[in-house]
């Protein structure tokens, strides 16, 4: 195994732990402080915009990447400037809240890079369409699921580290050093938040992701429904979430506490819990997509429709019982 391997996780790391435990100071001195309030799932005045910690890792990672791997800098490059088009307005969203529209556009300009470096790499409209698709929903998914501690940067570490069990050779360094870059963010959010992700972590971490399932649809031949098992319990509870207020005929671009996440903290779950139940079930996918991964890519169409019927199902369940 190269030494690469083992020091660029590492210096990821330690990159994102110096700069979130800069983003708390930066965020007291402008006071960049998120209130309790009804639409949210946290008692105590916290200071946000620490994801903006995850985001330099990355940027770092990105740049060291090229630099060991120059057949891949331009991609490398492309993908790191969509990244910052994310994270920059989310930045500018924590420190003076925007419309959804400009946000938005951003989204897709940013998703349409990774689409064009999906169609670049595989020459496959289809699966650039879909990037495009999973970068704009992945970005606004991650959003709305980073609502208690720890809930949003542990279920992208555990992404990373399932697409780096699925992803071939060198190209598993992509997940590690996500996983790597969220781990050092982690304990200044997780069991208690010194600090909140804010739009600049939770909107970057969202296109991450969906930069890994591009990366795994260009290099393997895994069926598609695989690579969504490893997001799926936010899949799943944002999606039927955001269409269930639709069909209410609600303002669903409106903060809500309607997530099942959230309904278990307001039944005084704590956040600590929650965030490990959903742990464990993205760590059920990611054993049973390792496992499908090794059968022929119709059986992984199988696993993949079939846990996400389980998983709806559990959500179903889980929303009729905790409205009550």
């Amino acid at each position: 195994m190269p030494t690469h391997y083992l020091w660029l996780p590492l210096a990821t790391f330690c990159v994102a732990v110096l700069a979130t435990w800069a983003a708390i100071h930066y965020a007291i001195r402008r006071q960049l402080i998120d209130q309790p309030g009804e639409r949210r799932s946290h008692s105590v005045s916290t200071p946000r915009g620490g994801g903006i910690g995850i985001v330099v890792s990355q940027l770092f990672a990105c740049g060291v990447l090229a630099l060991l791997y120059p057949a891949f800098a331009a991609g490398l490059a492309v993908f790191a400037l969509g990244l910052l088009m994310v994270a920059g307005i989310g930045w500018w969203d924590d420190h003076r809240p925007l419309p959804a529209l400009p946000r938005l556009l951003v989204h897709l300009l940013a998703a349409l890079l990774l689409g064009l470096l999906v169609w670049q790499a595989s020459h496959d409209p289809l699966k650039a369409v879909i990037c495009v698709v999973l970068g704009v929903s992945l970005i606004n998914i991650w959003n709305f699921m980073d609502g208690i501690n720890g809930l949003a940067s542990s279920q992208a570490i555990l992404v990373g580290v399932g697409a780096a069990v699925l992803l071939p050779g060198s190209y598993a360094l992509a997940g590690l050093v996500i996983a790597a870059g969220c781990l050092g963010f982690l304990p200044f959010n997780f069991p208690r938040a010194r600090i909140f992700m804010g739009d600049v972590g939770s909107g970057a971490l969202g296109y991450l992701m969906a930069g890994l399932l591009a990366l795994g649809l260009v290099v393997t031949d895994l069926a598609l429904p695989l690579w969504l098992m490893l997001p799926s319990v936010f899949l799943i509870d944002a999606g039927f979430t955001l269409l269930s207020r639709m069909l209410k005929g609600e303002r669903w671009m409106q903060p809500h506490t309607q997530h099942v996440y959230q309904m278990l903290v307001k039944r005084e779950w704590s956040h600590a819990v929650v965030t490990t139940c959903y742990a464990f079930f993205t760590l059920g996918a990611i054993t049973l997509a390792t496992l499908f991964s090794g059968l022929s890519p119709d059986w992984g169409w199988v696993g993949g429709v079939v846990w996400m019927v389980v998983g709806t199902g559990t959500w179903i369940f889980l929303r009729m019982h905790l409205i009550k």
